[in-house]
């Protein structure tokens, strides 16, 4: 075994960082109209630089910039595709933890006409990345295309645009394979989509509202593969791209429950993506069964160390977690990762910037000790 020149590394991480306080502080006086934007994207850049210092510091092989200019993971990138606009109507997601119950808000969306990528998403991001990594492999997270049509439905959509809803999944494809194409002329060589509707297909009661709302439960996920691999088709030579399949991170609650075993096959067996980061900390996540659906050249990150609470794992837990792991898939196949980011949206999980910090260390130690 050894460690992997390539993504995914052993020692991985999904992305979103705990904001800093005085990234807090600069954007709640930005919204305030208290700081304009040249002065917030100063303080954006500096925190930016530390935040990369921190990965490599630790012994990461990739480095994001922590989504620090983002609020959200996703709805972000999704409001800046042509044809998606945000709407009154809020998109309300209930969250659980161990405390009780809450819910995640947004705005809403609707595609009100053709959908198409009018500019690179975030490929300034990038740009400032790549600038200030210095051993890191410097790699961008975005939501997968399914992300546009799963927070919705099919009745997001415009009928008089998208009689043919085929139509819109082609579009959402191709504004997506032009969007990897932009990141990779940047220089983009590391990808990850990231996906909560292929983790939360996997529960009852999500499938359930899928129903009620008109889609497909039973056979969304094989649309949402499709959609994804006709995006991925074409990306370039050298361009690794891997897909994070949570259950829902908002403020260390989640959304669903249950194992991968009702996508498994499809996912794992048809996804052609480089790598998965699977979610692994705890029981609302199922067991490794599903892993023997992974073919001989992909690689699964085992997410499990929780990002959800402040408490450090166990090397020696961790480690027969991955003995566990590697009965179903083999150990060169695998690395590890904590469970989801930590801090999928800008007000972050409830643990601290040093208990963050211990956990990416142990990450990196487990992995040196495990595959050398």
């Amino acid at each position: 075994m050894s460690q992997r020149s390539e993504a995914p590394f052993r020692a991985d991480h999904v992305g979103s960082l705990l904001r800093p306080p005085a990234l807090v502080e600069a954007r709640a006086r930005a919204a305030a109209g208290e700081l304009d934007e040249d002065g917030l994207r100063a303080v954006e850049d500096a925190a930016i630089i530390d935040v990369i210092a921190l990965q490599e510091s630790v012994g990461l092989q990739s480095a994001t910039d922590g989504e620090f200019r983002r609020s959200s993971w996703h709805m972000d990138f999704i409001y800046r595709l042509g044809g998606v606009v945000r709407t009154d109507e809020l998109i309300t997601v209930a969250m659980h933890n161990k405390q009780g119950s809450g819910a995640f808000t947004s705005a809403g969306i609707a595609v009100t006409e053709p959908v198409r990528l009018t500019e690179p998403i975030f490929a300034d991001h990038f740009d400032f990345l790549a600038a200030h990594v210095t051993s890191a492999t410097p790699k961008l997270t975005i939501p997968s295309p399914s992300m546009v049509h799963f927070r919705g439905g099919t009745k997001i959509l415009d009928r008089s645009v998208y009689p043919d809803v085929d139509q819109f999944f082609a579009d959402l494809s191709a504004a997506y394979a032009a969007e990897i194409a932009a990141l990779a002329e940047h220089g983009c060589r590391y990808l990850q989509l990231d996906d909560v509707s292929l983790a939360y297909l996997n529960d009852p009661a999500h499938r359930a509202q899928v129903a009620a709302r008109g889609d497909d439960p039973d056979h969304l996920h094989e649309r949402y593969v499709a959609g994804i691999n006709a995006a991925i088709a074409d990306r370039p030579d050298g361009l690794r791209i891997t897909t994070h399949m949570c259950r829902g991170n908002f403020r260390s609650s989640w959304a669903a429950e249950g194992s991968y075993d009702f996508v498994a096959e499809a996912v794992f067996g048809g996804l052609d993506v480089d790598g998965f980061f699977c979610e692994f900390d705890d029981e609302r996540s199922g067991g490794f069964e599903p892993l023997r659906f992974v073919p001989p050249d992909k690689f699964v990150v085992l997410g499990l160390v929780t990002t959800k609470s402040g408490e450090l794992e166990s090397a020696d837990e961790l480690k027969r977690r991955i003995d566990e792991a590697a009965k179903h898939l083999p150990l060169d196949q695998l690395c590890l990762s904590p469970q989801c980011g930590f801090s999928s949206t800008a007000e972050g999980n409830d643990l601290t910037i040093d208990e963050q910090r211990a956990k990416l260390e142990l990450i990196v130690q487990v992995a040196a000790d495990v595959w050398g």
